[in-house]
């Protein structure tokens, strides 16, 4: 089967890049990110050599919680424009030869969506049952809140009708009763509607809280055997809308284990989600970077499942929207990884992750951050960047919470570094300041810069699209003597590469064999010229600097493929 065959799994082999459209590029002066902002910059964008575009909550609402705090599903903050501005940017998007994903959230809604005013109206309200109600006085759940700096529990009081809701998240984001059909049906059409906008799917927030058995056990409309049926019926509808023979995703935020990851996929029949992010991975690869000591990448990697489909996927990333949370590692690792990369308190987040962008936890080094991208893209998987990542964007640890991490994004080192013309008291948040700010780090001078991080990216980007092994290929960890060093192979339908990175700061020889292949192939680098040849035992040795790292694809006598 040629590459052109496995058009509609276009997200096997695509670059994400999320971005908020309130913080991306304000177009008409009120200080506010918009619509036509972002279109204005779809051109760069491409020009990264960005696929995907995963828009955050655009919706209106009281952005108590950046959106994710929902009041219309249906809706456009006006802050951001209206439906045409959507379609408009969507098409030029299209284009350009980009995908565009938004946000669903499945789990909540913000208590001013008209869904939960009905409901707490009374309890005889037809609405009363798309949330989550008991009578009961609720245990106590202080260690279940998602926010334990700020909510004491999962459940809230409600005075009107004397029964307390559920909300894993915030009280001001009750949890949607998952469990009655007419709440999937809800979900359902705000699917098509989307849809038929011409979004190519979706991000879809919060995913197991959303079958949690506080939600599916306490009530009694149930009309599937598990909770899982209600992710295979979003899946099913979204193949069945999809355009183009059923191209649309549903990249999941599942933050668990490998092995209860495989039950949002679906197992072996794959029906579920289309993609997860691979956070065991990402928290293992700060780990990694902590020690300088490569084996806990290697370790997540051996530890992914097989037999896994191949219309599913796991996407990687460095840096998110969210805290980089360290949950999945035992308290030692995450003490080990705030020792290294965020030892203040302010640099912390509910005890369990960090509030920071990559570039200040490396000290601005070039060379760790460089590594640390090209081992992004090296990744089995589909990488996913935040915006402001391939600039090298950092924080801004004044603001409460996430906040930190969602500035507006640094164009230029003019004013507001060329975000926004307004006020700059008129901004969704104020810029990064200090070694990090617009004046220092903005993309304009970055495009100017052939040693920029911005043009490492743009070149990784176009690396990784012409390397089907990496999105596609079967991953395997190369044993050689340098723990400081990660080296693993991908290889797809014949074709191989060998990915080397070297996490300390010291230069390393590195001594491998590919026993499997013939004598005379050879390894040529992609990101650099060089090429080096393997002995009659398939052993090579190869140098890598200090944070260094090669692509070497295997070339055997008569390949033809370029390189």
């Amino acid at each position: 089967m040629r590459i052109a065959d496995t058009a509609d799994l276009w997200y096997k082999n695509a670059v994400v890049y999320c971005l908020d459209v309130a913080t991306f590029l304000d177009s008409d002066g009120d200080g506010v990110g918009d619509f036509a902002g972002l279109t204005q910059r779809v051109d760069y964008l491409a020009e990264v050599g960005v696929t995907c575009l995963w828009l955050m909550p655009f919706y209106p609402s009281p952005r108590l919680d950046d959106g994710y705090d929902v009041q219309d599903m249906y809706g456009v903050d006006q802050r951001y424009g209206d439906h045409g501005d959507v379609v408009e940017f969507v098409r030029v998007a299209h284009d350009r030869g980009i995908r565009v994903i938004i946000d669903l959230v499945i789990n909540h809604t913000s208590e001013r969506h008209p869904w939960f005013r009905r409901s707490r109206s009374s309890r005889d309200s037809p609405y009363r049952d798309f949330y989550v109600w008991r009578s009961d006085t609720p245990p106590d759940t202080s260690d279940q809140t998602m926010f334990p700096d700020v909510e004491d529990g999962i459940w809230s009081y409600d005075e009107k009708t004397g029964e307390h809701y559920l909300h894993h998240f915030f009280s001001h984001q009750p949890d949607l009763n998952t469990a009655n059909p007419q709440v999937r049906e809800a979900i359902e059409r705000t699917m098509g509607f989307w849809l038929q906008m011409g979004v190519d799917g979706f991000r879809v927030d919060a995913v197991p809280f959303a079958l949690n058995e506080n939600t599916i056990g306490l009530r009694e409309h149930r009309d599937f055997d598990e909770p899982h049926d209600y992710l295979r019926s979003l899946r099913g509808f979204l193949q069945r809308r999809s355009s183009g023979n059923g191209a649309g995703i549903m990249l999941g935020e599942v933050n668990l284990p490998h092995a209860e990851q495989v039950d949002f996929f679906g197992g072996e029949a794959g029906d579920q989600l289309t993609m997860q992010f691979d956070f065991l991975t990402n928290q293992k690869t700060f780990l990694a970077m902590a020690r300088q000591d490569a084996r806990p990448i290697a370790e997540a990697l051996r530890a992914r499942p097989g037999g896994l489909p191949e219309t599913c996927q796991y996407a990687n990333f460095l840096r998110n929207h969210d805290e980089l949370t360290l949950d999945l590692l035992s308290d030692s690792e995450r003490e080990e990884i705030f020792a290294e990369f965020g030892p203040e308190e302010e640099m912390q987040l509910f005890g369990r992750g960090l509030k920071r962008r990559l570039p200040p936890m490396v000290d601005g080094d070039p060379r760790r951050l460089k590594m640390a991208y090209s081992l992004l893209f090296a990744l089995p998987g589909t990488p996913v960047m935040f915006y402001g990542e391939e600039i090298g964007m950092g924080e801004r640890l004044d603001l409460e919470g996430r906040a930190a991490v969602r500035t507006p994004m640094q164009w230029s080192a003019e004013k507001n570094g060329g975000f926004s013309a307004a006020r700059p008291s008129r901004l969704p948040r104020p810029l990064v300041e200090g070694p990090y700010g617009p004046e220092h780090v903005n993309a304009a001078a970055a495009r100017r810069d052939e040693d920029s991080l911005l043009q490492h990216v743009t070149r990784l980007c176009q690396r990784y699209r012409e390397s089907p092994e990496l999105g596609w290929g079967e991953v395997e960890v190369i044993e050689q003597p340098h723990h400081q060093v990660l080296v693993h192979r991908m290889t797809w339908r014949g074709s191989a590469m060998v990915l080397l990175h070297n996490l300390a700061p010291e230069p390393a020889l590195v001594g491998f064999e590919l026993d499997d292949l013939e004598e005379g192939a050879e390894l040529v680098d992609l990101l650099q010229p060089g090429t080096c040849t393997l002995d009659a035992a398939g052993h090579t040795e190869i140098g890598l600097d200090a944070y260094g790292y090669r692509w070497l694809r295997v070339r055997r006598e008569g390949d033809a493929r370029l390189v």
